[in-house]
């Protein structure tokens, strides 16, 4: 007989990066593409920017999460993670949507990098006017 793992899901994107979060119940571990979350995110202020959905609910203690997480830099990757942390915490518990719509945490940021523009150094810079 097969055990079936209780679990939720939810996918997050932020500039180029797609996380994929899985919560478990647990005992508040955090794993990211299979290193703990303080080896994976050296910077303190991206650490506290994914856990504040956890903080928000009030789930930090009693579940694991499973995150992997590809593409764009650490600071687009954290904000991916911290979409999908809140996707998951309302696919666990439909009553979390207030308090995390509200906190701005299912919002997903659309802003990317504006492609360069041919002709031109990068996508806004012109080059420099000549008068003769």
């Amino acid at each position: 007989m097969s055990k079936e793992i209780q679990q939720w899901y939810g996918t997050g994107r932020r500039k180029e990066s797609v996380a994929r979060v899985f919560l478990r119940p647990g005992k508040g571990e955090i794993t990211i593409n299979q290193k703990p979350i303080d080896t994976y995110f050296v910077r303190e202020s991206l650490i506290q920017m994914l856990t504040a959905p956890l903080n928000t609910v009030g789930a930090g203690k009693d579940i694991d999460l499973y995150v992997t997480v590809k593409g764009g830099g650490k600071t687009g990757q954290a904000g991916a993670i911290r979409l999908g942390i809140s996707r998951a915490l309302i696919e666990r518990d439909a009553a979390n949507r207030a308090a995390l719509k509200s906190e701005g945490f299912l919002t997903r940021d659309a802003r990317a990098v504006e492609r360069k523009k041919p002709g031109q150094p990068k996508a806004r810079k012109k080059s420099q006017f000549s008068k003769r």
